[in-house]
């Protein structure tokens, strides 16, 4: 039996005052660190709290409870939360597990903006097993916390290069790592949330992969309506040479990463017969062009959106396969005893074809490199699972099975990031002509169990297609 709060005696002139430390203090996003608390009584109640605040204010949080072995320790990596945010022995379960503390605004989700400044997590420790509002306020029985401890959350190491690029009407952000090179690259594509997003290739520059963040939809510096994708595949062939013909890239060893709408965009690139990236990244999306038909805005498909009881939005049905307009459908193309085949294209009109050919269609004839195909089973936000069992069957049917590895998690949503990072189930969409949160999916435990390896799998992919 745990002895209560109050009932110890935390401080005396025989044992050292309560010491929490993190090793390291500085580390990469995708690191573990060791939290630890030393010099504690033996077999009593603590707290580990974590909180920090996000670029734009909001706080977040998230605690654990622990009980201390019988030499007055409690160490993170090794012992077991018995309650809190998370439960079990989970090393990094303080910062996958962080939410927005009690009363934050609706919607919010943890995206880094700049990434040449970390995250600051504040950790304590307090006596007993206590609630949020006892560690994040100082308030309840005693003088606050008995340690503290700050780590810091980076996506960049020292030493690599952050290069905004706007040429040749490319918009994007380039990341080079230390040295001279030539890297390995990779091009990074997010979704249809739009915009510029940069953590994950300034981490892939962490790791020793030159990467172009490409923004294709959503930005200020791409003509045309703001919420119409109003680029092709030229534009994406400009900017897969752009990376290519940097000094410091290895033109022949080049990938392409996806997530969401970016599979499709990247996809585009993998079919281009003059690109031939060396390996794909898809992560949780869809075989077709659903954006909207013939240059029509998203809004377009809003008879697939799908609320729950809480008017919260899922896009899951938009992006099933039988949802897809017909003409952007995914097609592949075989020979077979000097004849060609096409398959599957299921309802389309052969006088459509054409247009089906010279538009956004994956002629996965050309493919040739091999694809890591990433899928949350609890995905709200796109069909992964029905995705990913059509294009394997494409593929299968193209007798290239061989180039198709899928993962796929259990529990896990549509917004599989870097690792230790938190999910967020729901978050806010739009604003504009309405307020619309987003049912993206996922629960927290499982959901960070596949950010992890997922992310050690990506890399291992990335080292074994593109270093050779």
């Amino acid at each position: 039996m745990f002895a209560g709060r109050g009932s110890l005696r935390w401080r005396s002139r025989y044992r050292p005052a309560p010491l929490l430390s993190a090793s390291p203090a500085r580390a990469l996003i995708d690191e573990q660190i060791s939290i630890q608390g030393r010099f504690l009584p033996p077999h009593s109640a603590v707290t580990v709290c974590a909180h920090m605040h996000s670029e734009d204010g909001d706080l977040w949080e998230a605690f654990s409870h622990y009980n201390t072995n019988e030499d007055g320790t409690v160490n993170l990596s090794r012992d077991h939360s018995v309650g809190g945010s998370y439960v079990g022995c989970e090393p990094m379960g303080l910062m996958w597990s962080l939410q927005p503390a009690p009363g934050a605004r609706e919607g919010l989700r943890l995206r880094k903006k700049n990434v040449e400044a970390p995250y600051v997590v504040n950790l304590s420790l307090l006596e007993g097993h206590v609630t949020p509002s006892d560690c994040f306020t100082g308030e309840g029985r005693g003088a606050g916390p008995l340690a503290v401890s700050t780590v810091e959350r980076w996506y960049m190491t020292p030493g690599v290069r952050r290069i905004d690029i706007r040429q040749n009407g490319i918009v994007g952000t380039m990341f080079l790592p230390s040295g001279p090179g030539p890297f390995p690259a990779v091009v990074d594509l997010w979704g249809m949330g739009g915009g510029l997003v940069e953590y994950r290739s300034a981490l892939f520059a962490s790791r020793g992969f030159a990467s172009l963040s490409l923004a294709y939809f959503g930005h200020k510096d791409i003509p045309g309506p703001f919420n119409t994708i109003n680029v092709g595949i030229d534009y994406l062939r400009s900017a897969y040479h752009l990376l290519q013909d940097r000094p410091e890239v290895c033109e022949e060893r080049v990938g392409v990463i996806g997530l969401s709408f970016g599979v499709f965009m990247s996809l585009q690139i993998a079919t281009q017969p003059d690109l031939k990236p060396k390996c794909v990244i898809c992560v949780n999306g869809s075989v077709g062009d659903y954006s909207g038909s013939m240059g029509q805005s998203f809004e377009s498909t809003s008879r697939y959106w799908r609320f729950d009881e809480q008017g919260y939005v899922s896009f899951r049905e938009v992006t099933l396969p039988n949802n897809i307009h017909p003409e952007n459908r995914v097609k592949v193309m075989c020979k077979i005893k000097s004849h060609t085949h096409v398959l599957p294209i299921p309802n389309i009109q052969l006088q459509s074809l054409q247009f089906y050919i010279d538009n956004m269609s994956l002629q996965l004839e050309n493919l040739t490199c091999p694809i890591l195909w990433i899928v949350g089973e609890d995905d709200f936000g796109c069909a992964s699972i029905e995705n990913a069992n059509e294009i394997e069957e494409a593929l299968r049917s193209a007798d290239k099975a061989q180039l198709f590895t899928r993962l796929s998690y259990p529990g896990a949503g549509h917004l599989i990031e870097p690792p230790y990072s938190p999910n967020a189930r729901t978050s806010l969409w739009t604003v504009k002509p309405k307020k619309l949160i987003t049912l993206w999916g996922g629960h927290l435990a499982p959901h960070a169990a596949a950010q992890e390896n997922s992310w050690n799998k990506m890399l291992h992919f990335l080292d074994c297609n593109l270093r050779g």
